[in-house]
């Protein structure tokens, strides 16, 4: 066989290509070829296709890269807001208290404070403030109340001024009161607070205690004691209030006023001499109080009143041994200060920023 033949049909046939051809003749191509403006034309639509394509994957893309980023921004704001909890129930008692840019009257009904939120009550009104897992907290007229944090465990008001009146039920430690001058922490407890517009605070317990404290300085008011408190002093020493009139004034002169040494030593005399057998509470604090030359002197006068329990030395009360310290205030019977010591810690650290 010729290769012409394979060319142009030209030449001897082979009879196998014959045979082929033969076979595969039905599928012979009879169609005109298309010209090249056809194929321009499909390249153009092809293109136009394959760019509105693209800008559809562009969309689609974009679509999820924003999905993705909104689901990222809530997830982030969920892991690092603090749960701030629901808002408290406001009642009204008399007059109109206002709640945030609310004022309430006569038919309000139960208002919510929120987190960031003040209470005002002028000097005619009064209200109350309820959390079912927490408390209630009467204010009185003339007061101004702010809710700070509620979150789980943690419960934060601020008094800036008045009085409130506060029953807790939660477990010790959950619910803080920080005033000007100092931060009350509920032990389980019935008490009243008082600030006064110099910052001033008086703090009253009626059942079970409370802790009291501004930086390193720290105080405990058991039921029917009672504890004042100064700007950039801190909580004072607390006392009984059935002390005698001359222990509570030599005592707060002691505590806030400025003193010469000779002054001093006579005010804290007259402490130790009026000291009855039920001020070992304040003896107690003043330990921790006095300087290195007069702890000597506390410290005969309250084992005297209040014999120190076993494993409590003279020594260590001196070098206020802090374990000794709390053994025998664990003596005295105002509760266990186990409680203060964890949940000191607990409410003192920042607010959680992320659960």
């Amino acid at each position: 066989m010729k290769d012409d033949y394979l060319w142009d049909g030209s030449g001897e046939p082979d009879p196998e290509i014959q045979k082929l051809e033969s076979a595969l003749g039905r599928y012979r191509h009879d169609r005109p070829a298309p010209t090249f403006e056809r194929i321009a034309d499909l390249r153009i639509e092809k293109t136009r296709l394959r760019f509105l394509n693209f800008r559809l994957s562009f969309a689609f893309g974009a679509a999820a890269v924003l999905l993705i980023a909104a689901m990222a921004f809530v997830y982030v704001r969920t892991r690092t807001v603090p749960n701030l909890g629901t808002a408290w129930d406001v009642a009204r008692v008399e007059g109109a208290p206002r709640v945030g840019s609310k004022t309430m009257g006569a038919n309000s009904g139960v208002e919510k404070l929120g987190v960031g939120e003040t209470l005002v009550t002028d000097s005619s009104s009064r209200a109350t403030i309820s959390l079912d897992e927490t408390g209630r907290v009467e204010v009185d007229a003339g007061s101004r109340l702010q809710l700070v944090t509620n979150g789980p465990g943690r419960k934060r008001l601020s008094l800036e001024l008045g009085t409130i009146h506060a029953t807790i039920w939660a477990p010790p430690g959950q619910f803080v009161v920080d005033t000007p001058s100092a931060v009350a922490v509920d032990l389980g407890c019935v008490y009243t607070l008082h600030v006064d517009e110099s910052g001033a605070g008086l703090l009253r317990t009626t059942m079970g205690w409370v802790g009291f404290k501004l930086n390193g300085h720290e105080s405990f008011i058991p039921a029917g004691a009672v504890c004042a408190t100064r700007p950039k002093i801190g909580p004072g020493t607390p006392y009984l209030e059935d002390a005698t009139p001359a222990f509570r004034d030599a005592l707060s002169r002691f505590d806030f006023s400025s003193n010469t040494p000779a002054e001093r030593n006579a005010l804290l005399g007259i402490i130790l001499v009026d000291a009855r057998k039920s001020d070992a509470l304040t003896l107690w604090h003043l330990l921790s109080g006095v300087s290195d030359a007069d702890r000597p002197g506390v410290y005969d006068r309250l084992a005297a009143l209040a014999p120190p329990p076993a494993g409590v030395t003279r020594e260590g009360i001196l070098h206020l041994d802090r374990q000794m310290l709390d053994t025998w205030w664990n003596s005295l019977g105002y509760g266990d200060i186990y409680l203060w010591r964890t949940y000191e810690h607990v409410w003192s650290q920042p607010a959680p920023t992320g659960k």
